[in-house]
């Protein structure tokens, strides 16, 4: 299993979690059933080494995730599928179509859906690394649901939702379930950064997931403190 993740705690922390260089300018997604060739900034450029980093990131969270429930004397239940897609509406979630270029967990359904397209774009943009924090910042709100949290406003959801990630990379990579090599932190560092909201967006607002710099402090958390960081 490969988890690209150098030093990216450590790198932080010395930055003071303050702003990090963005992306360079998006381009449009190659589709993965067509991508030829074009090495990614760390050679990740198939779509079979795409495939096989997201069915890593997935193994990884389940068994992390049934290890946490099982120190707490609690029954497992890994969310049900994790489902690719490519045109808006081809997936929907309790009647609502998943949109383009997006990754969610559907309660509904006990689902993880993405856009195969714009994940294996920005899998060859920003490297593999970003791929495990999104998945398991999906996979995060699938133990959202099944500890029954909800949050008040949907920035506090998303951000418990990146600080568990953030727990689930760093514990993992302490137990060795996950390699740390070299030249991660960038890749993290400006995948986060590249999802974080707009300047100006109210916090809270439906659908506010927190700027770069609260996304990226609450995924350092998790890292660094476990799931104790997280308010679980």
């Amino acid at each position: 299993m490969r988890a690209r993740l150098a030093a990216f705690l450590t790198v932080l922390l010395l930055a003071g979690c303050g702003q990090l260089p963005g992306p360079d300018e998006p381009t449009d997604p190659t589709p993965a059933a067509t991508a030829t060739g074009s090495d990614g900034p760390d050679g990740t450029d198939t779509p079979e080494e795409f495939a096989s980093d997201i069915k890593s990131a997935q193994t990884v969270a389940e068994q992390y995730w049934g290890q946490v429930f099982k120190r707490q004397g609690q029954r497992f239940q890994p969310v049900r599928e994790v489902i690719p897609y490519e045109r808006e509406g081809e997936v929907d979630c309790g009647r609502d179509p998943l949109p383009r270029n997006n990754a969610a967990y559907c309660s509904a359904g006990d689902f993880i859906a993405y856009d195969v397209n714009w994940a294996f774009g920005v899998f060859g943009q920003i490297g593999d690394a970003f791929i495990y924090y999104l998945l398991g910042h999906e996979y995060a709100h699938g133990i959202q649901a099944r500890l029954g949290i909800q949050k008040e406003f949907t920035i506090q959801q998303e951000l418990q939702a990146d600080c568990m990630a953030g727990a689930f990379i760093g514990d993992s990579a302490r137990a060795r379930q996950l390699t740390l090599d070299k030249g991660d932190t960038d890749e993290l560092a400006r995948g986060l950064e590249s999802v974080g909201d707009d300047p100006g967006q109210p916090w809270f607002a439906e659908g506010s997931h927190g700027t770069a710099d609260q996304r990226i402090n609450a995924f350092a958390n998790g890292y660094q403190d476990s799931l104790k960081a997280c308010d679980l």
